[in-house]
């Protein structure tokens, strides 16, 4: 069988696996390394022209890097490499880097992570590179923002806290036409859920700290790049002096070779939460991709395999003081940011303190949760207990 042919969890387990970086160890082991040393001066040139899967230096990566590069690579149809960084937010800020320069204009989804707004109306804004936030429904309505210096179109979707599913196709279609380079941030679905190379996507960017790591105790993030687009990535990422430690990517890739069967649960979970939730008289919306009562759902029904743990909900009314009682009451929810691990997270939403092209209109405040591993059922219950406090605020 060809590796194209295989299964999601036989892929995640199998990926990046090389017998010459493992020397017959199951997982390849943690090289850490600054200095490469040389036999001779002709050697040391020969290395300084190779510049993948070659020790030369510390910044360039060591097997251990390279194992996950190449497995999150072979997550993706079609895609010609993968570069590692520190965080998601350092993937963002590479990619965006490696097709934009001064002059340039950029479209970002107005649903996008808060860090991606704050780097586009910051550092990006600072090099003389301009975006301009459009409606994440948009679709193909999204030709009529390019203008001249347009090079770029950046995409995430779901939005990571108010979940509107975009058309992708419509809007991948309409950059193809128009030249222009296509960049998703890819963290909630990573491409197990959306193969966003093999959709066309051009830079498919990932927060590896969520699902691909799992465990809460790594930040890490990648760049998959499709045909044509990673010399540019990696040359970028060079300049730039990104690199990820080699201890962090080797918990990367122990964590992958799960996500699979983790996703699955989480997906479960999370759909049992959200059906109950949307049974209930506090909550007035349920922004969970997989159910109607979610912008986009029908797009995700058309694109998607599948959804992942994290989704939010809007409360019934009430005030910011009867959410703070909710949520300060959970037991099995942490307070804190990120998802993707293996415990259950919640916080408070505020999206119209970030929206500049939309101003959805919600009946209440919003919160967002990330459905963990624990068992859906005691998480009802926390939530239960957690809504009549809302109720009674």
């Amino acid at each position: 069988m060809s590796k194209a042919g295989r299964g999601d969890k036989t892929r995640v387990v199998t990926a990046g696996r090389r017998d010459e970086w493992t020397g017959g160890i199951v997982n390849t082991p943690v090289w850490r390394a600054s200095t490469i040393l040389y036999d001779s001066v002709a050697e040391m040139r020969a290395a300084g022209a190779n510049t993948h899967h070659r020790l030369f230096y510390g910044r360039r990566g060591t097997p251990t890097q390279w194992s996950l590069a190449d497995a999150l690579t072979e997550l993706e149809p079609g895609a010609e490499g993968t570069f590692l960084y520190c965080s998601g937010v350092a993937a963002i800020a590479a990619a965006l880097l490696s097709v934009l320069s001064p002059g340039d204009e950029v479209l970002i989804v107005d649903a996008a992570y808060d860090p991606t707004r704050s780097m586009a109306t910051g550092l990006l804004k600072r090099l003389g590179i301009s975006t301009r936030f459009y409606d994440p429904l948009i679709g193909a309505g999204i030709a009529d923002l390019i203008g001249e210096s347009t090079r770029a179109i950046l995409l995430e979707s779901p939005g990571s806290l108010t979940f509107e599913v975009m058309d992708l196709p419509a809007i991948v279609g309409v950059a193809k036409a128009r030249g222009l380079v296509t960049l998703l941030d890819n963290s909630w679905a990573t491409p197990l859920l959306f193969p966003a190379i093999e959709k066309g996507i051009d830079l498919s960017i990932l927060a590896c700290t969520k699902y691909v790591v799992g465990h809460s105790d790594v930040m890490l993030g990648s760049v998959t790049a499709g045909p044509g687009h990673f010399a540019k990535l990696r040359d970028t990422s060079f300049q730039l002096g990104q690199v990820a430690s080699a201890d962090d990517c080797w918990l990367g890739s122990r964590g992958l070779r799960t996500m699979a069967i983790r996703l699955a649960q989480h997906q479960a979970s999370a759909l049992k939460i959200a059906q109950w939730l949307s049974t209930r008289p506090e909550v007035a919306q349920v922004l969970h991709p997989a159910l109607p009562s979610c912008p986009g759902h029908a797009h995700f029904v058309r694109d998607f395999k599948g959804a992942s743990g994290l989704f939010g909900i809007v409360l019934n009314g009430g005030s910011d003081a009867a959410r703070a009682a909710m949520l300060d009451g959970l037991e099995l929810f942490g307070l804190g940011y990120s998802w993707g691990g293996f415990e259950s997270l919640a916080i408070p939403v505020d999206p119209h303190r970030y929206r500049t092209a939309t101003k959805p209109a919600f009946a209440g405040p919003l919160v967002r949760l990330s459905i963990g591993l624990e068992d859906p059922d005691d998480l009802i219950a926390d939530l239960d207990a957690g809504l009549r406090r809302f109720a009674a605020g």
